[in-house]
Order: C-alpha cells, then structure tokens, then sequence
C-alpha cells in the first residue's frame, strides 16, 4: 500500500460533506465503497458503519484486528469564508509538503484515518488476517457512535485507533471529557433610554484557536476570555450590551469575539480598546501573530439588554476557568486536567447559551473542574447543565499491540517512537466499556491546526504512517 493510494481516497473524502450530526453522504459512501469492492458491510442503529476483509491465504488463522476512525469532522471557517459545510467540497492546496485548508477545516481529523482503512481493505497486495474496519459517527460533539455501540458489532479484539495526529507517536492512553453548558436569559430595555449614545462594535479576531485539548497548553489567545476581559475591566466607559457573541465549537479554543455596547465617550472606550489590544497582543505575539482587535461605529441597534444582565453576562465570561487547571505529577509534561471557554451564542430573542468542555485523565479532577466552572456561571443567574461525559484511557501494563508497533517502527525508522498518552479525547476509552479485553493503541500522521481554519496534513509523515500501518497489518501475529 502506497500514501498516494491513501491521499487519493481521501481526496474524495473532502467532496463529502461530513459535519458532526450530518453523516448522511459519507455513511453512504462507505456502503457503496464496500458494495464496489465486494466486501461485507453493515451499518447499526446510531450509523456507525463496519467494513470487513477476509484473511489472505495462509493468514486464516491469524486473529482479527479492526481498524477504528470517525467519520465526521469539526467544521470551522475564517470570517470571511462562504463556504457552506452542508454542500461544498474543502477547498485544499498543496504547498511546501503539506495538504492544507486555508479557509477552512480540512477534515483529515478524522478523515485521514478513513482513507487509510479504505486502502488496507482493498489492496490486494497485502497478506494479512482479517481485517474489519470500524467508522463512528458524532465522534466530535460527544462521541455518539461509540457510545452507542453494542457488543459483538466487531469481532476483533485488538484495536488500531486512526485518529492521533503526531508521527513517531503511539498513544496508549487519553483524557476522559465533560461538557458543561449555561444559559441565561435577558431582560430588554427601552431604547428609548439611549437616545443620543453611540453604538460601538468590539471585536477580536485571526487568533489562532486549535485543539481544545492537544493545543490547551501552548497558551494561545482565547478571543472570548480576552474580550470579556476587557469588558470586565472598562465597565465603567459603557452603559449595557446590545450583543456579545464569540467562539465556534465546544472543542476548538475561541478564535474571535465580538460585542455591540453603548457609550458617551466614544473617544475614551477606544482609547482603553487600543491600549488593552496593545498589551494583548505582545502577550500573544508567538501564539498568535495574526490577532486582530476592530472598532467601529454601528448605526441602528435594535435589541439592547439591561445593563444588570450586561453585568452578569460579562462577569461569568471573564472571571470563567479557562486553559491548564493541574499538570500531571506522574508524566512529565503532561496536562492531567483542563477546560475550555469554547463559545456564547445567541440561541433565541433573550437566551445566550454558554459551552465549555473539561477534560482530565482523572474521572474526580475531571468533575471537579465542571462544579467549578458551573458554580461560577450559577452565581450569575445561569442555569447550568453537564453533557456528554466519557471516560479516559488508562494505560495497559501488557499491550502486545503497543509492543508490536514498537518494535515496528525501530525496524522500519531504526529509532525510537514515543509511547505516550494525550490529553485530547479518543474514543477508546469507550470501547473498552464494551469490550473490556480489548487491547488498544492510537497512531497517525502528523496533523496541525486540527479543529481550526487552516488544517494542514504533513504529507512525508502519511508516508511513514502508511509503511508503519502497512508493516503491522502484514505482521500481525
């Protein structure tokens, strides 16, 4: 198997329109992939689909191995970007050795880990066992599929997640993860109150975002934390809001923000707005060389929220966790626990709905930091609620796959792969509820900027990747 028989099927990948709770088209792809190349297919309840090959001759009695990847991806998108994720193919290029999106996501999350069990599963040039290849749905907004699996949908008891994004790394283990949402209810004011104010829009953005859990400690602006901030601390130069809206999904780190307030002194607020965008930016200068701050005059607002709601709102987002909550004590450089201020989004004419996501490899660090980011979010009239928790991956002392893939790669790069764990969710740690013997790691390609406007794929990592699969696969014992 070659990378450019893995790059050309997920080249097609990227024509399919695949958003998280939109998985019609791929499932489908998958079910007349598998139709095309006369191999058994099935598809359960929640659309997680499982595709099959039959051991080589002289390998049947060799154990099965199923090769796991999502089919769904993060969908996000520059400002400015039209794209429409329902209907438009990803818009890629190839520059410099990497496969990039520079609008918008490109998918490789996890659609990289798809073309690569499309190609093991019908290159007849590899001898191996039989192979099942498992794709689940939702993986992103809350790992639905694998939650929703059911025992005996595969029958292999050894696993190969597709879905890391560092080459020359095997993950044995991951962060468990929880979300925590808020919602808050405004009360209207009278616009006539406001006559003769001016209305001013506060915006930030071009921060880099990333991975709400791989990317958590590389300290990048989060544009949400960093407006509620300024807010928070200029309150005095502005009467209420008009609308604070920032952020995209519950897993991606906030990349722009932007308010409508009002104020007499529209001098003096820019002068703060310049001075605080100022500081802001030399703080980000390495993580987030394109950070933009805006201001500008808005001629008709129409909804304006009282100024005591105005204060709640503003207090919950600025004094909200967010980042690196506790290292581990066992792994060196390892995040054990984390949150993310992700997003608040206008929902209805008077409702804000707030996301945050938590994640820790320890299931009490995990739900202690949603009771505290709840709790601050209560204090404020919030209505609070915990969503889509899932467990961790704890490390296996005996892993005969982890061994194998070890030794794989010192004979194929004769040097030394990094075995690790992440602080970013997988879904293993969910199989094993299921499959409780099942024996795990998680490799990939090198991926960058996953969960953000400009994904890029590094394409002489897919060549390594690809041998190092391919080698396991064929000597899989």
């Amino acid at each position: 198997m070659t990378s450019e028989s893995v790059l050309s099927i997920f080249k097609e990948i990227t024509r399919i329109p695949r958003e998280s709770g939109h998985e019609e088209l791929i499932i489908e792809y998958l079910k007349n992939f598998a139709s095309e190349h006369s191999l058994p297919c099935k598809v359960d309840e929640a659309g997680n689909v499982l595709i099959s090959r039959s051991a080589s001759k002289g390998k049947e009695n060799v154990p099965a191995i199923v090769l796991q990847s999502h089919s769904d991806m993060v969908c996000e998108k520059t400002p400015e970007s039209s794209h429409d994720f329902l209907k438009d193919p990803i818009r890629y290029v190839i520059e410099n050795g990497w496969m990039i999106a520079p609008e918008t996501t490109l998918g490789a999350d996890d659609g990289i880990g798809i073309a690569t069990s499309l190609a093991i599963l019908t290159d007849k040039e590899i001898s191996c066992g039989p192979v099942e290849a498992l794709f689940t749905v939702s993986e992103e907004t809350g790992l639905d599929g694998a939650m929703a699996l059911k025992s005996g949908f595969f029958s292999a008891r050894t696993l190969i997640n597709l879905d890391s994004e560092d080459e020359g790394e095997i993950f044995v283990g991951c962060a468990g993860g929880l979300d925590t949402t808020a919602q808050y209810t405004v009360r209207h004011d009278d616009p006539a109150k406001y006559a003769g104010r001016q209305w001013m829009r506060l915006g930030i953005s071009g921060c880099t975002g990333g991975h709400s859990g791989d990317d958590i400690e590389k300290g990048r602006a989060n544009a949400l934390q960093i407006l509620a901030r300024f807010l928070y601390s200029e309150r005095a130069l502005f009467g209420t809001l008009s609308i604070l809206e920032g952020g995209g999904k519950r897993n991606a780190i906030a990349r722009d923000a932007y308010a409508i307030v009002d104020t007499d002194d529209p001098d003096g607020l820019y002068a703060a707005f310049d001075t605080y965008s100022a500081a802001a930016k030399h703080c980000h200068i390495n993580s987030d060389p394109s950070m933009e701050f805006t201001f500008s005059f808005v001629e008709r607002v129409d909804d304006i929220m009282s100024s005591d709601d105005a204060d709640n709102i503003i207090a919950a987002l600025a004094q909200s966790p967010h980042g690196v909550l506790a290292m581990s004590s066992e792994i060196e450089n390892f995040v054990e626990t984390s949150t993310n201020l992700a997003s608040i989004k206008k929902t209805g004419p008077d409702t804000y709905r707030v996301g945050t996501s938590q994640r820790s490899c320890i299931e009490s660090s995990r739900r202690e930091a949603g009771r505290k980011v709840a709790g601050n979010f209560a204090s404020y009239g919030f209505e609070v609620a915990h969503e889509s928790e899932y467990p961790g991956w704890a490390p296996s002392r005996n892993s005969a796959i982890r061994d194998a893939c070890v030794e794989a790669y010192r004979t194929l790069f004769h040097t030394e792969p990094k075995v690790r764990a992440i602080h970013a969710g997988l879904e293993c740690g969910l199989f094993t509820e299921v499959y409780p013997d099942l024996d795990m790691i998680s490799i990939g390609p090198t991926l960058r900027g996953v969960h953000a406007p400009g994904e890029r794929l590094d394409l002489a990592s897919l060549d390594k990747f690809v041998e190092l699969i391919t080698y396991l696969i064929e000597n899989f014992k």
